[in-house]
């Protein structure tokens, strides 16, 4: 590792000794304690055996830190899904007490979340004998829980005391090197921390480069089938769905219920870090409710082996079970994703943006449709972030998130009003896309704290204007404390967009798991019962003019009703939806918006946050729930069922309701389209067309994925619920940004 590499080189500073220290082969249990770095202990983490399974695989990926004094001194490399690790790394430590003993503690790696506490083990210093290597076992426990058998790790390690040809040295001298020591151990454990709690960004970030890559290619998946696949169900049959993962990058398929041949037509993509490639993990599991979901088989695709810039059919045997899983994957060059100082600005240089406005002008459109567009994110700074520390500090830093594409700042230590001066440039897969932008607090031994978040949705960006963006909750259903400081510009081919907009959304391989909440259960249901009440309410409406409640109603709809009819066509319907979007639209710009704020569904998100912090609290007095595992699984389902019903009705009505006006032109202009094919072409043609199309799909493009245009489109409108998540708050008066020089790039 390079930390270990550089430590060794920090281990031979000259230090001084009060005392002279007895040789090898003696105990050093009597020598009195002396200057700071008197002794050096080089370590050798070897392996774990019978480490505890956090993981609900069976497996876990196991780490481990060193601490002395209670200050971290080392961490391991991550090891994926073993309970028998080999590491084989190697530090070395400058131990200032002896009877400070080494701290052992294992966690398993959790993407994402909390690392799970897998056991912890002293090491007496004072019992190990000088200049001599000794192989250590030392056995993990859980002090809540101290009968639990947690495994083993084995260790060597040799003490060694700093004496000899620096003896003539002063003191003085040698404490200032104790300092530098110390310092360089502050700065290397800042920058090792950040890779290894963001595996994301295991490459450093460079300040030599100009646009240093972050990752070195795209693996691009399609889960197309699998074949004779092991029965794990009493009916003979399966649920299976598969997991892949390439380092710490996870995705999971969907389920596919009782079958052996399951059929799923899924397409994702991974980051390919290394250059040479990588290792890509599967595994096959049996979903059943209520159980710990059954293990089907597993196999691997070593990428090293596969040519890039072409697509690969491989059928993989299925280990440890039956089978095959069948896959197309391709390896294509990086993206153009970097990270580079404020002082660094692409856009700024005349060529580049040239460059970049050539390659997503209009004329470019069928060139590379997974590329549709370039985005700029300038992260400037922050000010009156929460203070996390008991010190009434923080220690933040930023993420930021587009999809899967996920980039973070330095940390900037004990400060509540950073400067970050950023600029993070991505490529746009898709514009309907939302920007994330997340503040944490670092924290030495646990996971992160959250501080604040923002969720900007791309076609919202206003290009080259500085904003005090509002840092929101968890839920972005409310403010929390403190503002950051954004510049952002979004160049994309409007086109490209447009046709990307009628294939499926580009989903997330990491996602928070549902969860069972009463009050989310609630507000998915009063969603869906105000979409089912405009259907009742206009059947109630329909049926008031059958029954003549309002004589001039009724006989103004038995005339339209008389006029529809005789001189019905099939292309009114598309063009009574342009109407209704035309009319809206006129209601819009003349003033009277009928789009009106939701503020029921404000107070459900905010009496959901509350019932979230309740939750929080009393998760161990109503953790009956997490017991009950069948019912809540059924409560989850029928949750998010809820939400999509809800969510499909919302939708519809913000299309029309030019909630997001990119998409109510996109369907302005799909609608016309309709109208006139509709008028020109009998019906009897556009039928037979698509029946041959359909029959034919499969023939011409067998592992094509099957689609549905208009529910795609539906996906990228948001419904009320996001438009609530996504509304910019007001900046309080008194965070006033500084007047810096913009730079206007509209």
């Amino acid at each position: 590792m390079l930390y270990s590499c550089k430590l060794k080189s920090v281990c031979n500073l000259p230090v001084i000794y009060n005392k002279k220290i007895n040789t090898a082969g003696t105990s050093n249990t009597d020598v009195p304690l002396a200057v700071p770095g008197m002794y050096q202990l080089d370590i050798t983490l070897r392996r774990g055996q019978s480490l505890a399974a956090r993981d609900r695989g069976g497996t876990s990926d196991p780490y481990v830190k060193f601490k002395i004094g209670g200050k971290e001194v080392f961490r391991s490399k991550i090891i994926h899904k073993s309970l028998n690790p080999v590491w084989e790394e190697k530090a070395c430590l400058l131990v200032e007490h002896l009877k400070e003993p080494l701290y052992i503690k294992v966690f398993d790696y959790d993407f994402g979340l909390q690392d799970d506490f897998m056991g912890s083990a002293f090491l007496d210093l004072t019992q190990l004998e000088l200049n001599r290597p000794t192989d250590v076992t030392v056995t993990l426990k859980d002090p809540r829980y101290p009968d639990h058998d947690l495994g083993i790790i084995l260790l060597s390690v040799v003490l060694t005391p700093k004496e000899g040809e620096h003896r003539d040295v002063s003191s003085i001298h040698s404490f200032l090197h104790w300092r530098i020591y110390e310092i360089k151990t502050m700065l290397m454990r800042k920058s090792w921390k950040r890779s290894s709690k963001f595996q994301t960004q295991s490459l450093r970030l460079s300040d030599v480069h100009r646009k240093p890559h972050l990752w070195r290619g795209i693996v691009s998946i399609t889960l197309i089938e699998g074949r004779d696949l092991k029965a794990m169900d009493s009916n003979g049959l399966s649920d299976p769905y598969v997991k892949f993962r390439l380092g710490h990058q996870k995705y999971k398929s969907k389920i596919m219920p009782k079958t052996l041949n399951p059929q799923w037509r899924e397409q994702f993509d991974f980051h390919l870090y290394e250059e040479r490639g990588g290792i890509i993990d599967i595994t096959a599991w049996d979903r059943d409710a209520g159980k710990r979901d059954d293990f089907i088989g597993r196999c691997q695709i070593d990428l090293s082996a596969l040519s890039r810039e072409q697509t690969h059919k491989l059928v993989l045997q299925l280990e440890e079970g039956e089978g095959h899983l069948v896959l197309l994957v391709t390896l294509t060059a990086s993206a153009t994703v970097s990270i580079s100082d404020l002082s660094i600005n692409s856009l700024e240089d005349p060529k580049e943006r040239e460059e970049i406005l050539k390659r997503y002008s209009p004329l470019r459109i069928f060139h590379n449709l997974k590329d549709v567009g370039f985005l700029q994110v300038k992260v400037i700074r922050a000010e009156g972030l929460m203070a996390a520390d008991v010190t009434g500090k923080s220690d933040p830093f930023c993420v930021v998130e587009l999809n899967n594409d996920r980039l973070l700042t330095h940390t900037v230590y004990k400060n509540l009003n950073p400067e970050w001066n950023k600029v993070f440039t991505f490529n746009i897969k898709d514009i309907h896309s939302v920007l994330e932008v997340t503040v944490y607090d670092e924290d030495r031994d646990r996971s992160a704290d959250f501080l604040g978040k923002v969720a900007i949705p791309l076609l919202s960006i206003q290009n080259g204007e500085q904003k005090a963006y509002v840092l929101k909750n968890k839920q972005l259903t409310g403010p929390t404390k403190g503002v950051i400081y954004l510049e952002i510009d979004v160049i994309f081919n409007a086109v490209k967009a447009s046709l990307r907009t009628l294939i499926p959304k580009e989903q997330k391989y990491i996602e928070e798991e549902n969860r069972l909440s009463k009050q989310l259960l609630l507000r998915n249901f009063i969603r869906m019962k105000r979409c089912v009440m405009v259907l009742v309410n206009a059947a109630y409406y329909i049926n008031s003019c059958f029954d003549w409640d309002s004589p001039a109603r009724s006989l103004a709809a038995f005339v339209l009703f008389l006029f529809v009819v005789w001189n019905f066509e099939l292309y009114m319907i598309p063009m009574v939806l342009l109407l209704l979007l035309t009319w809206n639209y006129f209601l819009i710009i003349s003033g009277k918006d009928n789009r009106q704020r939701d503020t029921v569904v404000e107070d459900m998100l905010e009496d959901e946050e509350e019932e979230d912090d309740k939750d929080d609290k009393d998760s161990e007095k109503k953790g009956f729930i997490n017991k009950i595992y069948a019912i809540q699984e059924v409560c989850i389902s029928v949750q998010n069922i809820l939400d999509e019903v809800a969510s499909f009705g919302e939708r519809i009505k913000n299309t029309f309701n030019w909630t997001i006006p990119f998409l109510s032109w996109l369907a302005i202009v799909a609608l016309c389209a309709f109208t006139v094919i509709l008028y020109f072409i009998p019906l009897r043609y556009i039928v037979l067309v698509w029946g041959i199309n359909k029959f034919t799909k499969k023939l011409r493009s067998p592992y094509a994925i099957d689609n549905n245009e208009l529910l795609d489109f539906l996906s990228r409108v948001p419904s009320d619920v996001q438009v609530v998540q996504y509304q910019e708050l007001k900046p309080d008066p008194s965070h006033s940004p500084c007047k810096r020089k913009k730079n206007n790039l509209g």
